[in-house]
């Protein structure tokens, strides 16, 4: 019977202590919920965040360095000074002069030693923007070669053609990366963003069609400015696929490859530049160029910094709408600089190709 009693009483206890338990877990699942519905209350309530000034001012920054970088102007100093230096300088009345235009490794080599300087500076420890990180020759020298290509292949049919032509063509990037991704690596894409590329092929060669177009009356593309573009565009396709594999391969970020390939995209370059480039007579150029020289070199670091910046703080959908403004800016001063009427055929082509562009990344958005 004692032993019978103390069973009792510790079932007893034990249903109370469970009971308590059960109670203690009842009021910590109700605490948890009414914080949950604090929570979502409060992001139902919360405003969407705007962009901060800072990223827009590197958007800005982008925006108008591209536009400089590859914008045409025949305005003079004066001109610029006059109206800030925001439609002038470009790579494209550089290289409108035949004395510098058969130099486009050393001009190329230029970039990215600026390029290299100007992440070198800013990843030291005064700045810390990133961390420094070393990969050995044989792992970026390949890269360091794409890159090579895909600056001075483009250069030379920006030297060739007209800036709306080069700017249009630049626009089959998207199609042959992706050909590329899906040969090499098997990598695909929804079948919707897949039929957007239609358009975006058939409007760069219209494009070409009526820019190279014998007797055309404003006919500033020849055969060999195709030529560059269409190898240029599949460099830079190359070139674009390879950086998000050594991403993977080298375990870095965009800042350090970029910094480790620029240094070495340079050094390659001085090797070649003297059996290749024809040099003008230095004495020769006028002031006037070498500032355009340098301001093209400004230009490129700023690109380079702040499409970063873009990417990590706006996002990759709100990068690829920047994008798609610089290009509808760059053909839209092309077409106004080029002294083309509104009947131009041409501008068919580059309707279809931007519209192609844009769809694909609506449909790259919805149909992931």
């Amino acid at each position: 019977d004692r032993d019978y009693k103390v069973a009792i009483t510790d079932m007893g206890n034990y249903e109370h202590t469970a009971s308590s338990e059960h109670s203690d877990d009842e009021d910590l699942l109700d605490s948890h919920q009414e914080k949950l519905d604090i929570d979502l209350e409060e992001q139902k309530n919360e405003k969407p965040k705007r962009p901060s000034s800072s990223l827009m001012m590197w958007i800005a920054i982008n925006v108008f360095a591209t536009i400089g970088i590859v914008g045409t102007s025949d305005w003079n100093m004066k001109t610029w000074m006059l109206t800030g230096g925001v439609q002038v300088f470009t790579n494209k009345r550089i290289f409108s002069d035949p004395s510098l235009r058969g130099a486009q490794l050393s001009f190329a080599c230029f970039h990215f030693f600026v390029t290299f300087a100007t992440l070198h500076i800013v990843s030291s420890s005064r700045f810390g923007y990133f961390e420094r990180r070393k990969a050995t020759v044989k792992e970026i020298l390949p890269l360091g070669a794409a890159m090579c290509f895909n600056v001075v292949l483009p250069n030379l049919s920006l030297a060739f053609s007209s800036v709306m032509f080069y700017q249009t063509s630049r626009i089959l990037l998207t199609p042959i990366t992706a050909i590329l991704n899906y040969t090499f690596y098997g990598k695909t894409i929804a079948r919707q963003a897949a039929y957007t590329l239609i358009p975006v092929c058939l409007g760069v060669g219209i494009v070409s069609y009526y820019d190279v177009k014998p007797g055309a009356s404003t006919q500033s593309t020849s055969f060999l400015g195709v030529v560059f573009a269409m190898t240029g565009v599949v460099a830079s396709s190359v070139y674009t696929v390879w950086i998000g594999y050594f991403h993977k391969k080298l375990q870095l970020t965009s800042h350090q490859l970029l910094h480790n390939q620029s240094l070495c995209g340079a050094v390659m370059l001085l090797y070649f530049i003297p059996f290749i480039d024809a040099f003008p007579v230095w004495s020769e150029v006028p002031v006037s160029r070498w500032i355009l020289i340098l301001f093209s070199g400004l230009c490129a670091s700023a690109i380079n910094l702040s499409q970063f910046v873009i990417i990590d703080g706006a996002g990759p959908v709100a990068s690829t709408v920047v994008g798609h403004s610089k290009t509808l800016s760059i053909v839209a001063l092309g077409w106004i600089t080029s002294g083309r009427g509104a009947n131009d055929r041409s501008l068919f082509g580059v309707v279809i190709a931007v519209g192609g562009i844009v769809l694909y990344s609506v449909a790259t958005t919805l149909f992931k």
